[in-house]
């Protein structure tokens, strides 16, 4: 199973100081994480993509191509990469370039996003975010799997004997995770193509990641994937922690109540009860995040964590990185009792290889036979 933290890089006043960082003083630190990330031994970092204010990250793959630079182990990711307002061309392009960079530590997320302004400064409808989705998603596909694409669709100009270069990294294409939170189309197209599907959760009870969730499943063993229990899914959470609940409570609530997210609506106390959103001491959330299977339909591949934004200063993110780093070995211990031999883990490079590998075998075994 894999750990990691995610952020989508919004830059937000501090209500406690007052102070309001920089867009550069954002980039810079998002950077740090990322390199902290690993350092205490998480899997995945992973970046949004957002093309307004109060949000930094516009171009998440010279982010990540940066930080492949600096990092040697950790995958990157996208949380997400809008497959809605952007070119499949140009994601085909792009991710390939980063996943040679990268050395194949590289994966994506797909998502629609939720700002409704972005579309029509990419020249679109958000009335067609779903049919964008499932159109450009299938054309990025055939653009990372075929050397020579020829095409023609609603969105786009059609596409003559087109080779999208550089081609993915010794034939494997990223994997793809799809990203939605009420969308049932989304874990539709993520069960079709057997890909995976993440929920980002912090805002929604339990019972309504069950039911889009096991939508997936049941969906992804429909088309002849696999047994629903191994569909590749992945979950988010909101973390603070502290030594204890009572300080870990003290310190968020400020940022909790002034954020946009978050602030004057539901009581962070009952948020906690209701959502993802982690506020406690080590043992508290390890308790809550083992609950998470319930979430799932059960055992599950990703877990990604939020420990920055809404205001929550520089110096803070990195105290939570480093108490996420002796949380995890933790979580690895007791996600690993009872955990189905069949159930996969979360794919990597590495394993989409050999995986490949021994399909070209096993045709093999039968052509011959």
């Amino acid at each position: 199973m894999q750990f990691g933290i995610f952020g989508v890089g919004d830059v937000a006043r501090d209500p406690v100081s007052g102070r309001t960082p920089s867009e550069h003083d954002r980039i810079k630190a998002v950077v740090e994480y990322a390199k902290l990330a690993e350092e205490v031994g998480l899997d995945v970092f992973a970046i949004g993509e957002h093309h307004n204010p109060p949000f930094v990250p516009s171009s998440p793959t010279t982010l990540l191509g940066y930080v492949a630079a600096r990092t040697e182990r950790i995958l990157l990711s996208t949380s997400t990469t809008l497959i809605t307002t952007n070119d499949p061309v140009k994601i085909a392009e792009d991710y390939a370039m980063l996943q040679h960079l990268a050395d194949g530590r590289v994966d994506l997320m797909m998502g629609r996003g939720n700002t409704g302004p972005v579309y029509p400064w990419f020249g679109q409808d958000i009335r067609d975010g779903i049919a964008l989705a499932v159109e450009k998603y299938a054309l990025l596909r055939r653009l990372w799997r075929e050397d020579v694409v020829d095409w023609s669709g609603k969105f786009r100009t059609p596409l003559q004997s087109f080779t999208s270069t550089p081609r993915p990294l010794e034939g494997t294409p990223p994997f793809v995770w799809h990203a939605s939170i009420r969308s049932p189309e989304i874990a539709e197209q993520a069960a079709y193509y057997g890909d995976g599907f993440f929920h980002n959760n912090l805002f929604w009870p339990k019972e309504h990641i069950q039911r889009l969730v096991g939508l997936y499943r049941r969906r992804f063993e429909h088309y002849g994937h696999g047994p629903a229990d191994q569909a590749i899914v992945g979950l988010a959470a909101h973390l603070f922690v502290r030594k204890n609940s009572q300080e870990a409570i003290r310190e968020f609530r400020p940022y909790f109540d002034n954020s946009q997210a978050y602030g004057h609506g539901p009581s962070l106390e009952d948020t906690m009860a209701q959502t993802a959103v982690l506020v406690g001491s080590p043992q508290q959330v390890i308790d809550r995040v083992l609950t998470y299977r319930e979430y799932a339909g059960g055992d599950y591949q990703r877990q990604l964590f939020n420990v920055d934004g809404i205001g929550v200063p520089h110096k803070t993110v990195l105290q939570q990185i480093e108490m996420l780093g002796e949380i995890v070995p933790v979580l690895r211990k007791e996600f690993a009792v009872g955990r189905p031999a069949h159930v996969p883990g979360a794919p990597t490079h590495a394993s989409l290889q050999a995986a490949a590998r021994a399909q070209v075998t096993s045709h093999s075994e039968e052509a011959a036979r």
